[in-house]
């Protein structure tokens, strides 16, 4: 009965209902309150000892090495779920969550605070103006009760605002019956800012150290301190990303309402005259009232582009980071972010302005991108309104999923490179935008110390911002000892980059990956985007259109329903292939490009492999996931589920696999697939392989047995059949969680 029960348990924790957006964004914060909340203070107190015992120096209390931020909830890039309405939805929980975090720790700090006498005197002057307080001797008390009281009225504000919502997808449990004894929050002012908080929470903290209670301050006081650097009043800043061809069709409707053209039609010249010159004009394009009467006449989905520069301009400005351009291509693409912006309201005079952050992504955007930077560079006005700051997000996924891995992984090293160049040449300080996933075929490294050592030389420069997704949140921040370590890493690893001479690449060896990429990009278009059989393989041998139909996420698998391969979003691309351990996207085409007949090539890539750490990595993730795939379980996939005519790209595909095997080995020297990792990877597959082999023989039956089954709107299929099938979904689900699980790196 006992296992009957976590069999049970097991089953319910998988939903049959798609999540929403905002129970994704609750599942963010979640990771916040369970251990980060806790877990950042205690990494900033042992990094504060450290800098003490090394620098002889302490950490500033406020400082924040480190920061959080977020986009569920403002992620809108192929995603209709994500609606102007749902960003509000999603800031105003986090607003509410963070207030009651510190509510919670001000109880506590209240508590402990009990002193009667030594206040500094900005303290006494702060207790002063608080009028209404029963602790009269007890300064600081009184100081923390009036804060207690403001951040009640927040949270009851932030409960109105989520009920005035009618059809809110967020659950809280009121703060009436938990707050209701802090009499005299209606007459107080919500703490909206963290400044708010800040000031009075340093005042403390300076008093306690100049009146010799320094033990004190260094306690809950430091830690409420830290926890509002980087935290804030709304626990995580929202990032906003939209395609960057959604603004363009806005722009096109704008101009073509005012009899000007058609932006759309404009080229690159025509549109960055106009961009520029409505940018340096005051008068607005259209009035804000005319969108919501819909007098423009706009198509439904272009409303909803502006609505959201609407309702970013409505937000507090804390409340916002960057406004990320997917599918970045050009600086017109910048430019009308920009002017959106304007339009709304959102300027650097009055602090709304969002940083724009274009993200390249595919190969040709990524050889692009120093040209699109040198254009935003050398316009003036786009300069002052940055503050000399600019943010890029190099795309892994998509780049990979693109050109293969290893043409992609030297067009981001070289991209990053020049765009440094570039931003120096201006005086620019720039921060790349890393946009990995977990796995190696979407630019994830297990190893995250070396990986961000592996980064090219004067691209970092301490400052390095990168996307934690999936499977490697709850890997890399599950716990507190966890997260503390991963941050741990994170700081010495930039720490030492930006102390370590780092090893620039001869020109042969640039040569040589040229001449590398070139060639692997060849061999991986021809089987992905030249061969007819390739798409229809993928989707029988693979479990990938069965993947689009399960409730993993709130996005739909694919941007474009009706496109092919081009239109599938890389994390269900690698995802497919990770399930039937073929990991076809991390290694395609790099055999390829590889091997050689020609003796100095083969000596110039072992020489590359020895002293260039950028390439050695490269190889060695490479060889690990060579070293996961597994030929009877994905020929058994071929057997089971792929027609006849198609099986024979299987068999190629399976010797592309043996002969980019021996050229990884040829290349690293090694005696095994492993290479480095040849130790660890036997230990993990004698444990692993036997539970992991058998769902995929399981999931195999599972996908035939299923694509045999009536569709769901067909008429065979009887009530008797649909609750079968449901069951084998469920099933199904069930094997792509433990075989995602088992390989770990699999998306």
């Amino acid at each position: 009965m006992v296992l009957l029960h976590h069999v049970e348990n097991f089953f319910r924790a998988y939903s049959r209902v798609k999540p929403t957006v905002q129970k994704e964004a609750a599942g963010g914060c979640a990771v916040i309150e369970s251990v980060l909340w806790d877990a950042v203070p205690s990494y900033l107190r042992k990094l504060d000892a450290q800098c003490r015992v090394t620098l002889g120096k302490k950490l500033p209390v406020d400082a924040a090495p480190v920061k959080f931020a977020s986009w569920i909830g403002g992620d809108r890039d192929g995603n209709p779920n994500c609606t102007p309405e749902v960003t509000v939805e999603v800031v105003t929980h986090q607003r509410l969550r963070a207030a009651k975090l510190f509510l919670s720790d001000l109880n506590e700090l209240y508590s402990e605070l009990a002193i009667s006498s030594r206040f500094s005197k900005e303290l006494e002057e702060l207790a002063a103006s608080v009028k209404q307080s029963d602790d009269a001797r007890e300064k600081y008390r009184r100081v923390i009760g009036h804060l207690r009281k403001r951040l009640v009225r927040t949270i009851k504000e932030c409960e109105y605002k989520l009920h005035s919502l009618s059809d809110s997808a967020i659950h809280f449990v009121s703060a009436e019956k938990t707050y209701g004894a802090l009499e005299g929050w209606e007459d107080v002012e919500p703490i909206m800012k963290s400044d708010d908080l800040m000031t009075p929470m340093r005042i403390i903290y300076d008093s306690l150290v100049q009146t010799g209670f320094e033990l004190v301050a260094d306690g809950l006081v430091s830690d409420i301190i830290r926890r509002i650097a980087v935290f804030g009043m709304t626990l995580v800043p929202l990032d906003i990303r939209e395609e960057s061809t959604k603004h363009t069709l806005a722009l096109d409707a704008i101009t073509r309402y005012l009899g000007m053209g058609s932006y759309k039609e404009w080229d690159e010249e025509a549109r960055l005259n106009w961009l520029q010159s409505e940018l340096n004009n005051k008068r607005p394009l259209f009035r804000i009232r005319d969108i919501e009467q819909n007098i423009l006449r706009l198509d439904p989905d272009v409303k909803k582009t502006l609505m959201v520069f609407k309702i970013a301009s409505e937000l507090d400005p804390e409340s916002l980071g960057a406004y990320v351009i997917s599918q970045g291509q050009t600086a017109s693409d910048v430019l009308a972010v920009m002017l959106l912006q304007k339009q709304f309201g959102m300027t650097k005079a009055n602090g709304k302005l969002m940083r724009v952050v274009p993200l390249f992504e595919t190969l040709n955007d990524l050889t692009n991108s120093p040209q699109q930077l040198e254009k935003l560079f050398s316009m003036t006005s786009y300069v002052g309104s940055i503050n000399g700051k600019q943010e890029v997000m190099v795309g892994y996924s998509d780049s990979a999923k693109d050109a293969g891995r290893l043409a992609a992984c030297w067009a981001q090293y070289t991209a990053q490179e020049a765009m440094a160049k570039v931003a120096g040449k201006y005086g620019i300080e720039l921060t790349f935008f890393h946009g990995k996933g977990g796995t190696v075929g979407r630019g994830g490294n297990p190893a995250l110390y070396r990986a961000i050592l592996s980064h090219p030389p004067n691209t970092i420069n301490g400052r390095f911002r990168v996307t934690e997704q999936g499977e490697m949140i709850r890997q890399n921040f599950g716990t507190k000892e966890i997260s503390e370590r991963s941050l741990d890493i994170y700081t010495s690893a930039l720490l030492r980059e930006s102390f370590t001479k780092r090893v620039e690449p001869k020109q042969e060896w640039r040569d040589q990956m040229d001449r590398i990429s070139e060639i692997s990009c060849a061999a991986y278009r021809h089987t992905v985007r030249d061969d007819p059989r390739f798409v229809p393989y993928f989707r029988q041998a693979t479990p990938e259109l069965e993947l689009g139909r399960l409730n993993i996420g709130s996005r739909p698998s694919k941007r474009n329903p009706k496109g092919g391969v081009e239109s599938l979003r890389a994390i269900p691309w690698t995802f497919a292939w990770a399930q039937t351990r073929m990991h076809l996207s991390a290694w395609l085409g790099v055999g390829d490009g590889l091997k050689s007949e020609n003796e100095e090539d083969k000596r110039i890539l072992r020489e590359m492999y020895e002293e260039w750490p950028w390439f050695r990595e490269i190889i060695s993730l490479i060889s690990m996931l060579l070293s996961k795939t597994d030929f009877s379980i994905t020929k058994n996939y071929d057997d089971l589920l792929v027609d006849p005519d198609l099986m024979s790209l299987g068999n190629e595909v399976r010797n592309k696999l043996v002969e980019t095997r021996q050229a990884v080995i040829d290349v690293s020297g090694a005696k095994d697939i492993s290479g480095p990792h040849v130790q660890l990877m036997r230990a993990s597959s004698i444990i692993r392989n036997p539970y992991v082999d058998s769902i995929n023989v399981v999931q195999a039956e599972i996908l035939k047995v299923l694509r045999n089954m009536p569709e769901d709107d067909s008429p065979d299929l009887t009530p008797e059949l649909k609750a079968i099938k449901s069951i084998r979904n469920d099933a199904l689900l069930l094997s792509i969680k433990g075989i995602a699980q088992g390989m770990k790196n699999s998306g």
